[in-house]
């Protein structure tokens, strides 16, 4: 399995407070991030995977909102994160 346990705490530990952290949108866009990273992979390689896609699709839209929420909430915390993980608008 390519997200476990361990890979998991390892993000919540390096983007949010602390381990436990799973809650803060730090943690949340980072572990979308990953996925999204690993979705693409796989759909580079099996194109015509269209419920992979879809599910990409809906990752993305979720990580979008999230960082719109932050956006809006706390812009430092946005740039910060923004910075952090390389993600382009």
């Amino acid at each position: 399995m390519y997200l476990n346990s361990a890979k998991k705490t390892e993000l919540f530990e390096k983007y949010g407070k602390n381990a436990t952290d799973t809650g803060s949108p730090e943690s949340q866009i980072a572990l979308f991030t990953f996925r999204i990273a690993h979705l693409t992979e796989h759909l580079k390689k099996n194109h015509k995977d269209y419920s992979t896609q879809r599910a990409l699709k809906m990752i993305i839209g979720k990580r979008r909102r999230m960082l719109d929420y932050l956006l809006h909430n706390d812009i430092e915390r946005y740039r910060a994160i923004i910075k952090e993980l390389g993600i382009r608008r």
